[in-house]
Order: C-alpha cells, then structure tokens, then sequence
C-alpha cells in the first residue's frame, strides 16, 4: 500500500519512518523545504519530494498515486489541503490544527466515499480517542476535563519552552478564542484564560490555561461540561499575555519607517530561533485526562495518565512521538479495514469502536507510549 505524507517536519519525519518500517507500505514524504526532506536518513526506503502544496494542480498530480495520505502541514494551510486530498477522493489522517470547522467538509468526503480522520494527533486525538471510549461506556457523562503539554526537560531562560511541533501553531494556541461547555452551554474566551496550577508526580507543579483544544467534542459529545487545558512551567502565561496585549501577535501591518510588518511576523522572527527544538534536546509530554459521569445507578470517573519522554534510542522527540504514533497507528487502522466510517471522522468517532481503542493503545504501547487507566467509584 502506498502511503503519501505530507511535511517532513518535526513530527512528519518521524511519521514516514515509523511507517517505512512496516514492509506493508510503500512511504513518500513530501515538503516545501528541502533541508526538512534531508534530515531523513537515506538509509529509509522512504521518496523524497520537495513541493509547494499551494499549488493545487501539482498536489492532484502527486496524490494520484497513493492510498492513504497523512496530512502535517501546519495549520495555515491545513483546511485548503485537506479540502484537496478529500476532491482528490483520498482517505486520509491530518493532525493540522486549523481553526476552520472540519465538518464543512463532511458533505464532500461523503460524496467521495472515503475516510477522513482529523485532529488525529496527541490532543487533540488521542485525548478524543479516550473520551469518546469512555463516553460509550458510561451512561451519561457529566464532566470531560483534558490537561495537556509538551515541555523541554530544561528550562532555558526566559520562556523556558520548545516547540515540539510548528511554533506558529504554538502562538495559534495563545491567540485563538478558547471554546468550553458549562451547563451545557457552549462558552468562547480568549485563550491564556482561568489560570490554575496542578500537580504532576515526577514533574511537579505546571500551570494550565484555556486554549481551543476541545474541538470537535464541542460539537459531537452531549455532555454539560467539557474542557481542554494546556501546561506550561509556572510564569509562562503572564509572558505570553504581555506580549500578546501589547499586540506583538497581531497579523495587523503597522508602518515602521516606511516600511509594512505585520507585529506577528517580527515576533516569530525573534521568538522561533529560541523556542527551536533542535535535535538531541530532552522533551516531555504529559496529559491527563478525566470523565466523570454515571454507570450503573453509580458515580463514576476515568482517569488516564501520560507522562512520555524524549527517545534516546531513537532520538525522536516526545511530542512527535504522542502525536505522530496515534496518526500512524489509525493509518494502520484505516490501512486493515478495521475503521471505515465515510466522512468527516474526529478521533472520538475512533473511541466508540473499543477494539480500535485497544489497537491504537496497542500500536503506542510496541512504541513505548502508555496511558494509564484509573476507574474510581464515587
């Protein structure tokens, strides 16, 4: 089977080599950047395309020969790709994180008869996976709340953080409305918003803030009260906030001596080389997710725990490895036949199928990636 990958980024590599590994598959990357296709080890029997998806007729002409396509292009230009593969008639899995509403193209993969899995990565993806298992077990469901973070091991000042995947789509996560359910209402503000500090064993305290992870559970899950967090080291949401407010995230162009910027792009251009995880840099990425609700006349609450760090025998990054293995193991769901829903499929469509929730878990768990599982009657 022919397996397409698109951007051979941080979290891309990783993806087309764990792929190339399996002899079942026939694996290309493709990237507008030749330097990223280059970081992939000739020693893969991987093709390596260098391409700018922008240009929708040199897509089409690629995706013809493919089976399945995994989509990590960065957010920006997720939905436009997206909508290519799906008129292209491809099943695929896409973990770009774009604010467009997936299920606008729901009609269109319907019509073409084919798979698209979106949101398919740690969280959202897994995090939904788990939800909506759970969500298909209880009798109702009452709360849903989802902490999520992918942190260096060293804390460099001044932000002491790294990006594990595209560090626009990092900013996307400080500047983008925050959705959550209350009492079944749905709720938008900003992100950075309702600060709260947890408590993780072996990391120690991490603060939480809103952020736009919910997703498609907003729209797919009827329960009350649903919400997703993301973790940083204490102090990084005062920074963040100051320069957001100040407007250095602003895609609005100011005049400087003549000359048009947009703030947000200056910011990136001084931000990114420090946020850059550069190989070999120690990551974690750690989760907890928690789903209380009712089952059998009994209140109950699941609990997963993840606490993944960088591989040193690999040398893949913790948040590729969470993100991109969950991808790849629903590409080999969708690749054996074993989840065909046609249309637009976010990750928890997976979850309400548990012997694809056990194949997922499995897949992560030979990668050595566990969540662990706590049932508590209350």
């Amino acid at each position: 089977m022919n397996i397409l990958v698109l951007g051979a980024g941080h979290i891309g590599r990783p993806m087309a080599i764990d792929l190339a590994n399996d002899m079942d598959f026939q694996v290309a990357v493709a990237d507008i950047n030749k330097n990223n296709l280059d970081k992939i080890p000739d020693s893969f029997s991987i093709r390596k395309i260098q391409m700018d998806f922008s240009d929708h007729k040199e897509l089409h002409s690629l995706l013809r020969d493919y089976d399945i396509i995994l989509s990590a292009v960065p957010s920006f230009m997720g939905y436009d790709t997206l909508k290519e593969i799906i008129k292209a008639g491809k099943n695929v899995v896409d973990i770009a994180f774009f604010s467009e509403n997936p299920f606008d193209l729901d009609e269109l993969a319907k019509k073409n008869n084919l798979t698209a899995v979106v949101d398919c990565g740690v969280a959202p993806g897994m995090s939904n996976i788990l939800t909506g298992y759970v969500n298909n077990i209880l009798d109702s469901t009452e709360t849903i709340l989802i902490y999520v973070g992918g942190l260096p091991i060293v804390r460099d000042w001044p932000y002491e953080y790294k990006a594990g995947f595209s560090p626009a789509d990092v900013i996307e996560e400080y500047t983008r409305p925050a959705r959550y359910v209350e009492d079944g209402r749905l709720i938008i503000r900003p992100a950075l918003s309702d600060p709260e500090f947890i408590d993780f064993p072996g990391i120690g305290t991490l603060e939480a803030f809103n952020s736009d992870g919910l997703r498609t559970l907003a729209q797919t899950l009827k329960v009350p009260n649903m919400k997703e967090k993301t973790l940083r080291f204490p102090g990084h949401i005062e920074k963040m906030l100051q320069l957001r407010e100040t407007g250095f995230f602003s895609k609005d162009e100011i005049e400087i001596n003549g000359t048009l910027i947009r703030p947000l792009d200056f910011t990136s251009k001084l931000l990114f080389p420090l946020w850059e995880l550069k190989d070999g840099d120690l990551d974690f990425t750690v989760m907890r997710i928690i789903i209380e609700g009712s089952l059998d006349n009994k209140k109950t609450r699941y609990t997963y725990s993840l606490h993944d760090q960088f591989d040193v025998k690999s040398r893949v990054h913790s948040m590729a490895r969470t993100t991109g293995y969950t991808a790849t193991a629903v590409i080999r769901l969708l690749a054996e036949n074993k989840f065909n829903k046609k249309g637009i499929c976010p990750p928890e469509f997976i979850g309400q199928n548990a012997e694809c929730v056990e194949f997922v878990l499995k897949k992560l768990e030979a990668r050595g990636i566990f969540y662990q599982e706590k049932i508590e009657y209350l």
